[in-house]
């Protein structure tokens, strides 16, 4: 029986720097700790747009940057666990709090009054008297709401918060996908001979995944989550290396229910008609407006000038590792799936 009177996930740790105290949490908590946080944030809110006296930096920005604080520390625990040791109960729960928390942040990115005081500061804020920090701090607040969208008005608003909600579940769609996929792309190898070149601790973890997965007496390498896999600079076998690099370019384009193309193509129509609800030519120009390029023209053009120096790098080192093939009587043509190894 479960004798704990406070979901530990919604009071701050005893442990050194505020570690989680995971002798304590269950997965069952998140879920309920997590709505109950947004409840909390949502009525912290609500006091700063009903203070009866007029916007301060102090009663509305910083009292902004204190709220919230129970779903920050809830949600910081729960996607790092999904991002590093999640399982099909947490990523039902992430599925679920996907387009609720959209939409709890639609709650606060487009209140009105909310805005309204951000706004009155915004524009008066030469007269205020802030340091540094606390107009930049000012400057970001603006920023981020008009970015969210808080200068729309009736429909548009509507339909942003429409938006954002498809996108949520869709990048949620998309993670869990990857994270699948990742499981279906896994190379079985029947060979010890094949293996030549890898460590010994990495042998044991190739045949403890195996068994793990009904393949006991062989061994399977799992991808990482990048695109270059360590062994590709270990392995001697250059069949085996392929067999590598061809499983991990593949990921989530094999046509199976794991396939993120079409999820892509959705994400990229959304974030066309947001970046048009928002004024902006293209999502890109929406991105790079408040980064220092600023726009997608000066990102190219400074692409452009690097580009031609790094691929005449790349061409030189291609032709190292080629000497380096053809003295050892390699007979073949450097791949991409060759060059860590070779590089090493």
């Amino acid at each position: 029986m479960d004798t704990r009177t406070v979901n530990p996930l919604l009071e701050a740790s005893d442990l050194p720097f505020g570690a989680p105290r995971f002798d304590r949490i269950r997965e069952a908590d998140f879920r309920p700790a997590i709505e109950e946080a947004m409840s909390r944030q949502l009525a912290e809110v609500e006091a700063i747009v009903s203070a009866p006296e007029a916007p301060t930096f102090e009663n509305t920005i910083v009292a902004l940057e204190r709220c919230g604080q129970d779903l920050g520390r809830a949600a910081s625990v729960f996607y790092n666990l999904t991002g590093s040791a999640t399982n099909d109960e947490l990523q039902a729960i992430k599925a679920d709090l996907a387009p609720k928390l959209a939409e709890h942040r639609d709650a606060i990115s487009l209140n009105e009054g909310l805005f309204a005081r951000i706004k009155d500061l915004y524009d008066r804020r030469d007269q205020l008297g802030l340091d540094p920090v606390d107009a930049r701090l000012l400057e970001k607040y603006h920023s981020r709401f008009v970015r969210a969208g808080a200068l729309l008005e009736g429909a548009e608003r509507e339909r942003m918060k429409v938006l954002n909600a498809e996108e949520a579940r869709l990048t949620t769609r998309f993670a869990e996908n990857v994270l699948k996929e990742r499981a279906g792309v896994a190379v079985l190898v029947e060979e010890e001979a094949q293996l030549e070149g890898l460590s010994h601790a990495t042998l044991e973890a190739a045949a403890a995944a195996a068994i793990a997965k009904g393949h006991a007496g062989k061994w399977v390498l799992d991808l990482r989550n990048t695109t270059t896999q360590p062994a590709l600079a270990e392995l001697k076998d250059r069949a085996l290396r392929e067999r590598i690099m061809r499983a991990s370019l593949s990921r989530n384009s094999r046509g199976n229910a794991y396939d993120t193309r079409a999820t892509l193509a959705r994400l990229a129509q959304l974030r066309a008609v947001k970046a048009k609800l928002l004024d902006f030519p293209t999502w890109v120009h929406y991105v790079m407006d408040d980064q220092m390029a600023k726009s997608p023209d000066r990102a190219m053009e400074l692409l452009g000038r690097l580009a031609p120096a790094a691929a005449a790098n790349a061409r030189k080192e291609a032709a190292r590792l080629q000497e380096l093939v053809d003295q050892q009587e390699g007979g073949f043509t450097v791949e991409a799936w060759d060059w860590d190894f070779y590089a090493e």
